[in-house]
């Protein structure tokens, strides 16, 4: 299991970026005292995505984190109407799913469902 994710990002894009992820379902944490100087935290069931504060941030041109979205019309609708832009992107195993790059620039697949697992297929064994 993936517990978090750390995006850079500049201490001004902090606060659209946590509205970005809240139409994706994670909310707002706080973070352990000793790292509140250095991110913002959001979160939902358990995953957490840290936006780490930098200067310069990087973003991967290609690499991205997906995440599946409880209501994917509705998330979708709602990117759009916040100007976010989401690309629908063709459906490999028949789940409806877009990119979106939140507003630091990192790349996010949202999606309906994912793929069915190895473990799925074996019957519960992996």
């Amino acid at each position: 299991m993936i517990q978090h994710v750390t995006w850079e990002v500049t201490p001004d894009r902090v606060e659209p970026c946590v509205a970005f992820y809240e139409l994706l379902g994670f909310s707002r944490v706080e973070p352990p005292p000793s790292l509140r100087e250095r991110a913002t935290w959001v979160e939902r069931e358990g995953t957490q995505i840290h936006l780490m504060y930098v200067d310069e941030p990087v973003t991967l041109p290609k690499g991205h984190v997906a995440v599946v979205v409880e209501d994917y019309e509705a998330t979708f609708a709602a990117l759009e109407v916040a100007g976010h832009g989401p690309d629908r992107r063709r459906e490999h195993w028949g789940s409806p799913r877009c990119y979106v790059r939140d507003p630091a620039g990192n790349l996010v697949e949202v999606m309906a469902f994912p793929p069915e697992s190895r473990r799925d297929r074996s019957g519960g064994r992996p």
